[in-house]
């Protein structure tokens, strides 16, 4: 039986990108994470903080690649990845697969050897899913940042969120 909402859920939710240790991950067979930025890493239109440099500095010493797919704009983006280290696509039209398939591209990786990690079911996690690649949701570092559109559509995150958790229980 089908899944409700399937396209939306995650493989995964872990109580921040923290949590996503190098250790954790090689364990696991992952050679490469992409990333959204706001509310997943920092909160929403903040810089790379010392946190955040301190993640993608981690996993790039122990030889994982990582990088950004973002629905901003290149200003933003660019300012981030190179504060972090990591390569970027910019205006990825999420839920779109293309941004997720350029990333496995220009990292050189399977998807099965990637994660994608992001606060959105509606763009992060569907897009993910789109691409074939598993799919890790966060919770929203700051949601008092998130913008008007952005916190309508976390009210329906929460009924699939919901259903996802509900799902997991049952199988």
């Amino acid at each position: 039986m089908k899944r409700r909402f399937q396209a939306l859920h995650p493989d995964e939710f872990v109580p921040g990108a923290a949590a996503l240790t190098p250790e954790r991950l090689s364990a696991r067979g992952i050679k490469g994470v992409i990333f959204d930025i706001d509310n997943t890493v920092v909160p929403q239109d903040d810089p790379a903080d010392e946190r955040a440099r301190q993640l993608f500095r981690r996993l790039h010493e122990a030889g994982i690649r990582t990088f950004i797919v973002s629905n901003n704009a290149e200003p933003r983006v660019k300012t981030f990845a190179g504060a972090v280290g990591s390569e970027y696509c910019f205006k990825a039209r999420k839920p779109s697969a293309k941004g997720f398939r350029e990333a496995l591209r220009r990292m050189g990786l399977a998807r099965d050897e990637v994660i994608a990690v992001g606060d959105q079911l509606f763009t992060d996690i569907w897009g993910a899913n789109r691409a074939g690649i598993r799919s890790v949701l966060v919770p929203p570092v700051d949601p008092k940042k998130d913008t008007k559109g952005i916190r309508i559509k976390r009210f329906f995150e929460r009924i699939v969120f919901r259903s996802w958790k509900k799902s997991e229980k049952n199988s």
